[in-house]
């Protein structure tokens, strides 16, 4: 009677691991979020632009000789769509 036992349960064993093993993912882009997000951060050794870059300063040397003029260009404003500000305070304050 416990052979009979032990070879049922290793059977029932056996049916189950082979029941599980169907519900494996064969998705064949399975782990692509994971490349994809990898492969946005990798820096292009050889970009290519449109248009060509200018390395002589005269935009920098500009920017240099406002700040030293104190003629430096105000920053456009920022809207921004939350509501009033208000602070965060612990409520413990005086009676």
């Amino acid at each position: 009677m416990n052979f009979k036992c032990t070879l049922i349960s290793a059977a029932l064993a056996a049916a189950t691991v082979a029941g599980l093993s169907a519900c494996t993912a064969n998705d064949t882009t399975f782990g692509g979020a994971v490349r994809q997000n990898y492969a946005a951060q990798i820096v292009n050794p050889d970009p290519q632009y449109e248009e060509a870059q200018t390395t002589d300063g005269t935009l920098g040397a500009a920017a240099v000789e406002r700040y030293r003029s104190d003629q430096v260009k105000k920053p456009v404003s920022i809207r921004t769509t939350s509501g009033s500000g208000g602070s965060g305070g612990s409520g413990s304050g005086p009676n």
